[in-house]
């Protein structure tokens, strides 16, 4: 049981516990390995006790850590202790997009579309590593505070799916596709539909299908037509209509086919939104065959009104409401009926019930002649190979006499030479709990097993825990903590100790630029001595480049913005006669800046050169800004955060932004001042002192103050 306080793994500490869920419970807890928040999801205790669900969602959740993306909740650690399993995810300080959308009624439809292209770019990512979600929903995307979107818990609904989980695990049946609804297959698709319920629901506030219960619900997805957004909104664009009602058709072959198709069309729909060119996937006309016809279709849904309505009831309907169900679905029926008495075309219901009931008998004879066949040609086979060489686990049908008749045994599988995770995994799936300790070894490789407690072809009982030795390499020492530290000082430690380091880079919001983020292996970890630890240094808190807009069209500058990580904000139209009409001429950052992810890019776009017999004059100003001279700023370090200003003659704010880096590009245009002003300011640490105390004599330090500095430079713009 999780408790406030208490150390999981000997390294994350439970602070406060931030969220449930049908299969989980998740907490905020502190790495102390490497000094930074995390979130813990801790499996709840019914499926903990499922060895085969663990061993799955063991092996989906490694998967799922293999994934790196801006756009996904990134999955640090998976273990097990005292048999609570959890996973250790990136901690991301936000709300739930549903939650959002509760919040604020319905999403403006850029808004709705800029976190979809978001969501897509992060599925994208792992549908190409071959990992589908399958439970998409607004309650598994989360909203930073600094607006980045991220989707969580891959991997871990293909655990649960493939082992039978109940939907009231798997969350709600509002946004599972048709396929899912009928246990089927599912594939990227399936993540597709699901999206699309979504955009609906942020659209529009409200999902698509609802009822009393999650069979009438999915029985909605399967057989009922898909209402449009507009019915709800009006105001929504004809392309994000079309977007929606192409990501929800009820056949995956007419739906986009994969996330690239989609983001594609998310970007259009934000430059034109009131141009229909989606293009909806016909197969059926794509192979030749004609279209039904509105007749056609009437009658194909009188014929098959009761025997579709009693498939999916028998299918998905619940213990505990069989009756009203059935009733339902026959008065639908005996109206279909008698609808069908008055319309000109030959039907006998009564022979289509004969004829159905033969066809159903003919197929379960057949299958019951294809299982026989089955069991007499591979079942011998199989107990031969069985009996030759038995790698499973195997129930003993004559237990020893110190057994007792309601325990069930397994015997022990060869283990030693075999990787400490393989060999941890094949355990669970028979039932076995284990713990592993390391020991140094010359002649086994770091990782493989050296022994058990148990030896190979023991029986042992279900829910027993194995002991395993494994190697810790050869001459293994343990490696020296250096995160916090320069890198120099990580340097000298590790090469002290005889390791050899290789250096990589990364963002950090907690540590300092300049400081160790983490290691590879951690701290305290033996390895055998030379091996190389790689360390991550901080260059700071992440930063994104600007790209130059300037000469591009509107849509193509939007969506490079996109790319980069970063939004348009407000679009100005002005004359310009440096660019041709059409073509962004301003953008309120300039390319080469740094800024945080997701900031807004103003921009103005060209209306070509102004059509006036005296036409004002506009100005540019295009320079590279230089850090500050020694003439400028005798005190000025090289790396001091520096805030920048540039103001017009006329007022208008041009730049203001912090940078510890020079030069700084500047590109404006349009400017009807012919000159500005750059101001600099900085702070600089002056030197502490010390003083003697008359009465004691003992020396006293006085530390240094800290004091604002500034500056400024006048500069001249350029006539366009």
């Amino acid at each position: 049981m999780i408790k406030i306080g208490m150390m999981i793994g000997d390294r994350y500490e439970i602070l406060e516990k931030i969220g449930t869920g049908g299969m989980s419970d998740v907490y905020k807890a502190k790495c102390h390995k490497l000094n930074r928040f995390v979130a813990v999801k801790v499996l709840k205790q019914e499926f903990s006790e499922n060895a085969n669900f663990v061993s799955k969602f063991r092996t989906e959740a490694q998967a799922a850590a293999g994934l790196m993306h801006p756009n996904i909740v990134n999955v640090y650690d998976v273990g097990e202790e005292n048999d609570i399993y959890y996973i250790v995810m990136e901690l991301v300080e936000g709300i739930t997009l549903k939650k959002y959308i509760e919040k604020k009624a319905r999403l403006s439809f850029k808004e709705a579309v800029s976190i979809a292209i978001q969501v897509s770019m992060g599925i994208e990512a792992a549908h190409n590593n071959h990992i589908i979600h399958r439970d998409i929903k607004p309650q598994n995307i989360i909203i930073s505070r600094d607006g980045k979107v991220k989707v969580t818990d891959f991997g871990i609904a293909k655990a649960a799916t493939s082992n039978t989980i109940t939907s009231n695990v798997m969350g709600s049946v509002h946004y599972t596709s048709p396929e899912q609804a009928r246990g089927g297959y599912s594939d990227e698709k399936s993540d597709v539909y699901s999206l699309g319920i979504t955009m609906f629901e942020m659209l529009t506030g409200r999902v698509p299908f609802n009822g009393e219960t999650t069979v009438a619900i999915a029985i909605k997805h399967i057989q009922e037509e898909m209402p449009s957004p507009k019915e709800f909104v009006p105001e929504i664009p004809d392309s994000v209509e079309g977007i929606v009602l192409k990501c929800c058709q009820k056949s995956p072959d007419r739906r986009y086919q994969n996330m690239q198709e989609l983001v594609s069309d998310l970007k259009q729909s934000l430059m034109y939104p009131d141009e229909n060119f989606v293009v909806q996937n016909d197969p059926d006309l794509e192979s030749g065959t004609r279209m039904i016809t509105p007749g056609d279709m009437e009658q194909i849904k009188r014929r098959t009104a009761y025997k579709d309505t009693s498939h999916e009831y028998e299918e998905y309907t619940e213990r505990e409401e069989p009756l009203r169900l059935r009733s339902e679905v026959e008065e639908d029926y005996e109206e279909a009926e008698e609808e069908g008495e008055e319309d000109d075309y030959d039907y006998n219901p009564k022979m289509e019930r004969v004829t159905t009931f033969l066809a159903l008998l003919g197929g379960v004879v057949i299958c019951v002649i294809v299982i026989i066949l089955v069991i007499n040609v591979f079942g011998t086979h199989e107990e031969e190979g069985n009996q030759g060489n038995q790698t499973g686990p195997i129930t003993t049908s004559e237990p020893s006499s110190d057994q007792t008749d309601d325990t069930k045994y397994v015997k022990m599988p060869e283990v030693k030479g075999r990787g400490v995770e393989e060999v941890r995994n094949e355990l669970t799936t028979f039932g076995l709990k284990s713990e592993v300790t390391y020991e140094e070894s010359d002649t086994v490789a770091l990782g493989l097993v050296i022994d058990a407690n148990v030896e190979t072809d023991a029986e042992v009982a279900v829910g027993s825990t194995v002991l395993l030795t494994a190697s810790a390499g050869p001459q293994a020492i343990p490696v020296p903590d250096v995160t916090k530290k320069s890198y120099e000082d990580a340097y000298a430690a590790l090469t002290k100790e005889g390791f050899a380091v290789t250096r990589a880079e990364g963002y950090s919001d907690d540590v300092e630029k300049g400081l160790v983020i983490s290691q590879v292996p951690e701290a305290e970890t033996r390895v055998a001595n030379g091996t190389n630890i790689t360390v991550t240094v901080s260059v700071g808190k992440e930063r994104v480049w600007v790209p130059r807009l300037l000469g591009l069209s509107e849509q193509d500058g939007t969506i490079t913005a996109i790319e980069a990580g970063l939004q348009i904000g407000s679009v100005a139209q002005v004359y310009n006669s440096e660019f041709e009409e059409g073509m962004i001429c301003y953008q309120s950052f300039s390319q080469g800046s740094y800024v945080e992810p997701g900031t807004a890019l103003d921009i103005k776009v060209s209306k070509g050169p102004e059509n006036s017999p005296q036409p004002q004059t506009v100005y540019r100003y295009n320079a590279s800004i230089m850090a500050p001279t020694v003439e400028e700023a005798p005190d000025y370090v090289s790396g001091t955060e520096v805030v920048v200003t540039l103001i017009a003659d006329d007022g208008m704010v041009l730049l203001d932004t912090k940078t510890s880096g020079f030069p700084l590009a500047a590109n404006y245009y349009g400017l009807k001042a012919s000159a500005g002003i750059i101001t600099m300011s900085y702070t600089v640490t002056t030197g502490g002192t010390t003083s003697t105390d008359p009465d004691t004599g003992e020396t006293i330090a006085i530390p240094g103050m800290t004091e604002p500095r500034s500056f400024t430079r006048r500069v001249e713009f350029t006539p366009e």
